[in-house]
């Protein structure tokens, strides 16, 4: 199950668990839209793997199926392609 991760790797935008504007990797390495496009090129920093839209979990599984409270934020790893 993803982990749905709270924020962007990158500038630590949250990012709630309905947000449209969350992008992973395969490795659900987490970035806001804003700066895959911006800074990243649409490439995972960490693993080089693609970074798409995060799916997002219906609201009446939230409860049973949290999202992770752990924030990840490496501004030294987010550079631009």
């Amino acid at each position: 199950m993803l982990e749905l991760r709270p924020s962007c790797e990158c500038c630590d935008l949250d990012l709630p668990p309905d947000s449209a504007q969350a992008r992973i990797c395969s490795f659900e390495c987490t970035f806001c839209a804003a700066c895959v496009e911006q800074k990243l090129g649409g490439i995972c920093p960490n693993c080089e793997g693609e970074l798409l839209p995060r799916p997002r979990r219906p609201a009446s599984k939230l409860a049973n199926n949290p999202p992770s409270t752990a924030r990840v934020y490496k501004p030294d790893g987010c550079f631009a392609r």
